[in-house]
C-alpha cells in the first residue's frame, strides 16, 4: 500500500489545519472535527502543536500535567503514554507555552523538521487519523507538521481578504511539496472548510464562488491542490460552538443538539467519504471503521483481526 493512501492499520492519515491567519476557526474545526471522527468509529489523535495550547484548553486538559507535545519534541520517547484520553476513540497530545521555545532551541539541530514525524510515528498501528492544530504562523512548528502531514486542511471565513491569505498559503504548499528539494513531495491539500458562515451574504457567495472556480481551474494541473474542494456543508455561525471551549468540552458534548453539531457531524462525513473515494479509485484497502478502544490497544482489521 502506499504510503500516501487514506488509512490503514499500520499508519495513521496525518491532517495540518492551518490558517497563517488567527481567529478564523482552525482550533475550533480541528477539536471538533477530530471527535466526529471518532464517533464515527476511527481512533483519532488531535495534536495541538500551538502554542496558545487553545485545542488543550477546548478538550478540558491542563497543559501543566504530564507531558505535552513541548517534551516529545525534543524526546519522542513515550509519545503513546503521554497522550491523554478524552472520549471513546478520542486522544490528544497537549501543548504547553514553552512550545513556544521549540523554534529557538531546536533551531540548529540537524533532525529540527522531523521532530513531529518521530512522535507521530510512535503511534503507527494505533491510530487512524492525526489531526495537528498548527500555529497561525509559519515557522518551525508549522514546517515540522507540512513535513509530516499527508494533507492540510485550511479552515477559513468567506472574506475577500481571507480569500487572498488562502492563495499565498496554497503558494506556500506548493514550495514545499515540489521540486528536488522539495520537504514533503506527497503533501496534498484537502480542501477549505468554511467557518463562521453566513451564506445569506452576496458577498459570501462571491467569495465561495471564487474558491470553487479557482480550485476546479487546478484540476488538470500538477499542483497540490488539483483534487481539493471547498467542504460542504459550511460551518454556520453557532454561539455554542463559541461556548464550548471555555467549558473544556467538544460541541458533541457540550450542546449535541446545535447546529454547530450538526455541521461538524456533516463534515466528518464529508470527509470520510473523500477519503474512501480517493481509497477506491486508486485499488487500495477500504477504509474500515475500527472498534472502539483505547489509543494503546491494536487496531482491529477489517477481518476483525488485529494488526
Amino acid at each position: 500500500m502506499n504510503d500516501s493512501d487514506p488509512i490503514s492499520p499500520a499508519r495513521p492519515r496525518c491532517v495540518a489545519l492551518m490558517n497563517q491567519k488567527g481567529g478564523v476557526g482552525k482550533t475550533t474545526t480541528t477539536v471538533n472535527l477530530a471527535a466526529a471522527i471518532a464517533q464515527a468509529g476511527f481512533r483519532t489523535l488531535v495534536i495541538d502543536l500551538d502554542p496558545q495550547a487553545h485545542a488543550t484548553l477546548g478538550l478540558g486538559l491542563d497543559s501543566a500535567e504530564g507531558r505535552s507535545i513541548y517534551d516529545l519534541m525534543h524526546d519522542p520517547a513515550g509519545a503513546v503514554s503521554a497522550a491523554r484520553d478524552i472520549a471513546t476513540n478520542l486522544s490528544a497530545l497537549a501543548s504547553h507555552t514553552d512550545l513556544a521555545a521549540t523554534e529557538t532551541e531546536l533551531a540548529s539541530a540537524e533532525d529540527r523538521l522531523e521532530r513531529l514525524k518521530a512522535v507521530i510515528g510512535a503511534f503507527s498501528g494505533k491510530v487512524d487519523f492525526v489531526l495537528i492544530d498548527c500555529p497561525p504562523s509559519l515557522g518551525l512548528l508549522t514546517l515540522n507538521a507540512l513535513n509530516a502531514a499527508d494533507e492540510v486542511l485550511i479552515p477559513m471565513q468567506a472574506h475577500f481578504l481571507a480569500l487572498q491569505g488562502v492563495g499565498k498559503l496554497l503558494e506556500t504548499v506548493k514550495l514545499l511539496a515540489s521540486g528536488p528539494q522539495a520537504l514533503n513531495p506527497n503533501l496534498r491539500v484537502a480542501g477549505v472548510v468554511l467557518c463562521m458562515h453566513d451564506a445569506g451574504s452576496t458577498h459570501t457567495r462571491e467569495v465561495v464562488a471564487d474558491l470553487d472556480a479557482f480550485f476546479e481551474s487546478g484540476r488538470t494541473n500538477d499542483v497540490p491542490w488539483k483534487d481539493a474542494k471547498v467542504f460542504r456543508p459550511a460551518i454556520r455561525r453557532n454561539i455554542k460552538l463559541a461556548e464550548s471551549p471555555s467549558f473544556g468540552k467538544t460541541i458533541f458534548d457540550y450542546a449535541p443538539q446545535a447546529s454547530g453539531a450538526e455541521d461538524y457531524r456533516a463534515l466528518a462525513d464529508a470527509y470520510l467519504a473523500d477519503r474512501r473515494l480517493a481509497a477506491e479509485t486508486r485499488e487500495d484497502p477500504p477504509l474500515v471503521v475500527t472498534r472502539a478502544a483505547s489509543i494503546g490497544e491494536p487496531v482491529a482489521d477489517s477481518t476483525g483481526a488485529s494488526a
